[in-house]
């Protein structure tokens, strides 16, 4: 479990999956295993797989507050996930006619060009969204994993003498307590100054994509009522 979570630390989903798997296998009742299975599925945005990995660990302790957390954050983040790609494909498909049906073949060349250009401008505005969207949650969940490590350190009584490492680039050094929690620490705020960047870039997205339908929709609206 530890060293799955060593991997998670590195970003490294799969073989972070790969270990936790391999703890579930050795002790089908440590709990701890399912939640780190579940969260290394959802990074890679196996949401189904991850809810499932949930209620096998939920079958066995059926009160655990972090397994009870984790698939309400998990089932939020596919709902959210869902709508941003719902949102994306309907701003992507927007552009393919006027507002009364009238294909863009059929406007005068000049508009007809000057629209597609906005097509394209909105179909790289949506996938920009959906990067910054996927880099949100990355730095989430980063951030939770970060914020949850330096939890379970802090339950180690001061002084103890257990062996610690810390993931460098693709190497485990032995790193001393103290330095580990300034790591964790360092890497939380930076996450989460990268998320709140990140959520103010969305914002900004959402006001160009929408601006962008808008300026198709008038175009193509006064050059079909001509």
């Amino acid at each position: 479990s530890n060293r799955s979570a060593c991997y998670a630390g590195k970003k490294d989903w799969t073989t972070a999956a790969k270990d936790a798997k391999e703890c579930i296998k050795a002790n089908p009742s440590f709990i701890k295993g399912y939640y780190r299975l579940a969260n290394a599925q959802s990074e890679q945005n196996e949401f189904d797989a991850a809810l499932a990995t949930i209620k096998q660990g939920l079958a066995i302790e059926s009160d655990n507050p972090q397994l009870q957390k984790q698939i309400r954050q998990i089932k939020a983040r596919r709902s959210s996930m869902r709508r941003a790609e719902n949102s994306a494909n309907a701003a992507t498909s927007s552009g393919a006619a006027t507002p009364g049906g009238m294909p863009y073949s059929n406007l005068d060349s000049s508009i007809s060009k000057e629209v597609n250009d906005l097509h394209q401008q909105l179909i790289a505005t949506t996938k920009e969204y959906r990067m910054v969207k996927a880099n949100i949650m990355k730095a989430q969940n980063g951030k939770q994993s970060n914020e949850l490590t330096k939890m379970e350190l802090e339950k180690l009584p001061q002084g103890t003498d257990a062996k610690m490492y810390r993931s460098v680039g693709k190497m485990f050094m032995l790193t001393s307590r103290s330095d580990i929690m300034t790591h964790l620490e360092e890497s939380v705020e930076k996450e989460g100054k990268e998320e709140t960047s990140l959520t103010a870039k969305l914002d900004y997205l959402e006001r160009r994509m929408k601006s962008q339908q808008q300026n198709i929709q008038e175009l193509t609206k006064s050059a079909s009522s001509e």
